[in-house]
């Protein structure tokens, strides 16, 4: 008995030293010597040989000097990867794409051609305040109840804006309460709908964004304000105005700008799509360097050509650029340049 315990017991022993231990060391083994960047996860090291991410995964870049990867459902976090799975009919799917195409699609030909739409968006939203045009952000509240509570969790400023709202118009609140017999306890969520409408009366041709000020000394706070312009009404009602104004032609843009891929964390963008982003990085650079614009733009596109490559020679897809290298490659030749 005792012997085919023990025997037993040798066959576990040995069992667990082969495949939880000697052959996850040989494989380490290898990787560390073969493919050492690969085993250590692709890491990429900026000049003080600090980490600031992996090749392998998209992060989100919110400076104008930096190329933008595609958009994230799963908001470039590595720990939730996953897509959005909206339908087409969601209209979520076609707020997202308007809300990226907003600030950055141009006229396509015309008088106008290559001239940013962005201030005609504007233009059309501030008729409100003029009386032309009255209601918008109550009609766009009113037509996505949905976005507009989006709106109200996105931010805690937000939030606390509204929340604030509901204490300085509690007749309205408890219209909205008896309304909703459901909801006796509403969260500020739950009344977006008639605080836009609210806000719409008492500031035509405004919405609602965070804004920040800088202090004498420097010290910066953020706030939510009445704006009559900006990249919020850029993005939300963009939408809006294109229904309004079908006719005009517009650029096509790389679809890879406004869908995002299946897992959320794509590091690479087509080239098309940094071309795309090119002149608005080369403008923030040159300010941000004061260094001459026509130089900035041959140091970003030498770049861009250095970086580009083709997976299996581009059989299967267009020519790429991770944007991450990019966006890190740029940073360093441009301050060397100073």
């Amino acid at each position: 008995m005792l012997k085919h315990l023990f025997a037993n017991l040798w066959l576990v022993a040995i069992t667990l030293l082969l495949c939880a231990v000697a052959y996850p060391l040989l494989l380490l083994g290898i990787g560390r010597t073969l493919f050492p960047a690969q085993a250590e996860g692709s890491l990429l090291r900026d000049a003080d040989n600090t980490v600031i991410g992996s090749r392998l995964i998209a992060q989100p870049f919110t400076g104008d000097e930096y190329f933008q990867p595609r958009p994230s459902a799963a908001s470039y976090n590595g720990a939730a990867s996953g897509a959005s799975n909206f339908g087409s009919s969601n209209y979520k799917l076609r707020d997202r794409v308007a809300r990226t195409l907003g600030p950055i699609v141009r006229y396509r030909g015309g008088s106008r051609k290559g001239e940013l739409v962005a201030p005609d968006v504007e233009a059309w939203f501030q008729k409100d305040q003029n009386g032309g045009k009255p209601g918008i952000v109550a009609q766009w509240a009113g037509d996505h109840n949905g976005l507009a509570q989006d709106w109200v969790k996105a931010d805690k400023l937000n939030t606390a804006y509204v929340a604030d709202w509901m204490t300085a118009h509690a007749a309205e609140v408890a219209q909205w309460v008896k309304d909703n017999p459901t909801t006796p306890e509403p969260k500020p969520e739950d009344v977006a709908v008639p605080f836009f409408t609210s806000f719409s009366v008492a500031h035509p041709g405004l919405f609602p964004s965070i804004v920040t000020d800088k202090a004498p000394d420097g010290k910066e706070t953020k706030s939510v304000k009445p704006v009559k312009e900006g990249g919020d009404i850029q993005s939300i009602f963009f939408d809006m105005w294109r229904q309004e104004n079908p006719d005009a032609e517009l650029e096509d843009v790389p679809a890879d700008l406004v869908m995002a891929s299946g897992s959320g964390l794509d590091p690479h963008i087509t080239v098309k799509n940094a071309r795309y982003q090119l002149d608005r990085v080369v403008g923030a650079w040159a300010q941000k360097t004061k260094l001459d614009k026509a130089n900035v733009r041959r140091t970003i596109e030498d770049v861009l050509r250095e970086k580009t490559f083709a997976v299996l020679g581009g059989s299967v897809g267009p020519p790429i650029v991770n944007v991450l290298e990019v966006n890190l490659a740029v940073r360093e030749r441009l301050a060397a340049a100073k």
